[in-house]
């Protein structure tokens, strides 16, 4: 009958290279009688002090892998700092980058925009699990055969500069070049797909047509011009007064013509008022277009006095 130390050593054997099995073997078992024997000598029982000595030598396989100098780890420290920096960087663009292009080439062939979103988000979860089984198999198969990979050492010289205290943060730059670039691509959806229609189907602009030949295209450049001016206050990271200066006549080039054709009843399409029975009633257009006016106003004039008040907090 196998004891509990036949059994023990038999299971620490099996990991063990087969050229030191006999002398781990001699070593590992005269180690536990020699353990055993003591606490019997001290009037332990020696079937429970075997079971003691056992549970204190802890899991064969892990005292297996010290006799080896096996690592008990997929990604030692060794190689973890560069796993984790290659498998971050490949991953924060590649699969966005494979499932955009994948998207985009569907739509082309299919023409149905959700399933084109749906398979390019798919391929791109596939090639991030490739990624990260990849490299993460590169890594290990390089930790377990101590595989020089020649990768640069640390030094005081990749030491990042001090992070530069923003103002004017990445998140709200997105949101305004965001909200930007959907107006513009609203001026121009809505020419021809608004979600208003006439009796036999046919679209109707919510802005007037023959605005297109005039100030519609100034407006636009204009908003084109703004997403730029928040991605250069964005580099700044702060405000100063030559952006003052420009947020302030941005503001004004857009806002004073909108007002001007609000006031005028040169906005709206024609057809869009003429469509909403109770926007051609009375005064209510004009009181629409005031209406629209002052908060046109306020919102630019607030947009202004903004920026100067946190300029001049900054340079007091």
């Amino acid at each position: 009958m196998n004891t509990l130390t036949d059994r023990y050593l038999a299971a620490t054997l099996q990991s063990v290279p087969a050229q030191r099995r006999d002398e781990i073997a001699a070593e590992l078992r005269g180690s536990i009688e020699d353990m055993i024997e003591d606490r019997a000598g001290n009037g332990q029982d020696p079937v429970a002090a075997e079971r003691e000595v056992l549970t204190e030598l802890g899991n064969p396989d892990r005292l297996a892998a010290r006799y080896a100098d096996r690592r008990l780890q997929l990604i030692g420290p060794k190689y973890y700092l560069h796993w984790a920096k290659l498998l971050k960087t490949l991953l924060s663009f590649v699969p966005a980058i494979v499932g955009t292009v994948v998207a985009i080439v569907d739509a082309a062939d299919d023409g149905t925009v959700g399933g084109a979103i749906g398979t390019g988000i798919g391929v791109a979860i596939e090639v991030a699990v490739q990624i990260a089984f990849w490299v993460t198999l590169g890594f290990a198969i390089a930790e377990r055969t101590n595989t020089p990979l020649g990768l640069p050492e640390w030094n005081v010289d990749q030491l990042p500069a001090v992070p530069v205290k923003r103002e004017i943060g990445l998140t709200d730059a997105i949101a305004a070049v965001f909200t930007i670039g959907l107006t513009i691509a609203y001026l121009v959806l809505q020419h021809f797909h608004s979600w208003l229609q006439t009796d036999n189907g046919t679209n109707i602009p919510i802005i007037d047509p023959a605005l297109w030949n005039s100030w519609l295209p100034v407006l636009i450049g204009l908003l084109v011009i703004s997403a730029g001016f928040e991605i250069v206050k964005y580099r700044v990271g702060h405000w100063t007064w030559p952006l003052v200066g420009i947020n302030v006549l941005l503001d004004l080039a857009f806002a004073v013509p909108v007002a001007w054709l609000l006031l005028n009843d040169r906005l709206l399409s024609p057809a869009f008022v003429g469509h909403l029975d109770w926007l051609g009633e009375g005064d209510n257009l004009s009181t629409l277009a005031t209406f629209s006016t002052v908060g046109i106003a306020v919102i630019t004039v607030w947009d202004i006095i903004d920026s100067i008040i946190k300029t001049r907090r900054r340079t007091a």
